[in-house]
């Protein structure tokens, strides 16, 4: 995957970037840090500038996510109700925590699409909810080109830093999201084993 990636962005320059970031937000096992890092590292070698691969990036990524907001948009978050009522054990919510989520995410939501943001796992899938939400599109997209802008800053600025040596980056990150996937399949894991219907 990273030579792959390492051609496309050679081939490609920032439209490379910008597609690549798109992609990842649409199909998330294409990894952001390794994107941004390799561009950060073509920064380091003067083959493309910080500003510009920071900007197309960011525009990338807010295209991703915009993809996922307009279908959540678009399918409302009352259609979900069948969908809970005869899964509520694997999603570990009733309809009436759908309720208090909505009422939450109507309240605060672009503060958790800008934080999650900044996580290795999430960033992609909160877009969903913000649309199914109808939180406003400039709020939306927003909170989303903050958070995202400031995330490929670190990644560009970490691949800038370490240059040739990528791999010390990759070193960080990856154990970093590994560890953080393994304990949320944990957690839901115990959510399933512990759950109860109310009432």
């Amino acid at each position: 995957m990273t030579e792959i990636i390492i051609d496309l962005i050679a081939w490609g320059g920032y439209l490379g970037i910008f597609l690549l970031m798109a992609a990842e937000n649409v199909f998330p096992p294409i990894p952001s840090e390794v994107i941004m890092g390799l561009g950060g590292m073509a920064v380091a070698r003067g083959q493309m500038e910080l500003v510009p691969l920071i900007l197309w990036g960011t525009v990338g990524t807010v295209v991703g996510n915009y993809f996922w907001y307009e279908i959540g948009r678009r399918l409302g978050y009352q259609r979900l109700k069948p969908f809970v009522d005869r899964h509520g054990r694997w999603l570990t919510m009733d309809w009436e925590e759908v309720e208090k989520l909505h009422r939450f995410f109507q309240r605060h939501g672009q503060w958790v699409v800008f934080v999650l943001r900044f996580m290795p796992a999430g960033r992609t899938i909160i877009s969903l909810p913000a649309g199914m939400t109808r939180m406003p599109h400039w709020r939306f997209i927003l909170a989303t080109t903050a958070g995202s802008a400031i995330w490929n800053c670190i990644l560009a600025g970490a691949g800038l830093y370490l240059g040739a040596n990528f791999k010390e980056l990759d070193h960080y990150v990856g154990p970093l999201a590994v560890a953080t996937m393994v304990a949320m399949a944990l957690f839901y894991l115990y959510r399933v084993a512990t759950w109860k219907p109310r009432g």
